[in-house]
């Protein structure tokens, strides 16, 4: 996979143990709150992952958006469904975001073509 993308991958990880590892309590509970959040339920994880990637695009947060499409395509998603995704993220958050669907085309683009070319995840 892109080294920016594994690069995010491996800083996400390293600082989340250092997080979860510091014994404020608090912490460890909001992150089992949003990991819960995604489990299979009335909704399946795909279409969590891919609400959470509209919410993400809306509030602007790049490093949300890179990991929401990771997830929604680790769950299934298709292209054209990140494209559906990334409109409606677009439509609800208005011109603001076209700088954040620029990076979240460009980071599908790699995960898709990394993917194609069988490299782990």
């Amino acid at each position: 996979m892109s080294s920016s993308i594994e690069d995010f991958k491996k800083y996400r990880s390293k600082m989340n143990d250092r997080i979860l590892n510091s014994g404020f309590r608090d912490f460890n509970k909001f992150f089992a709150l949003d990991n819960k959040a995604y489990y299979k339920g009335a909704l399946d994880p795909k279409t969590k992952e891919l609400m959470g990637l509209v919410a993400s695009m809306a509030l602007r947060c790049n490093d949300c958006i890179l990991y929401h499409i990771d997830r929604s395509i680790e769950e299934g998603a298709t292209e054209q469904e990140l494209y559906e995704t990334f409109n409606i993220a677009l439509i609800v958050g208005g011109s603001i975001v076209i700088p954040h669907l620029r990076f979240a085309v460009e980071k599908m683009d790699e995960i898709f073509a990394a993917n194609k070319k069988g490299e782990t995840k």
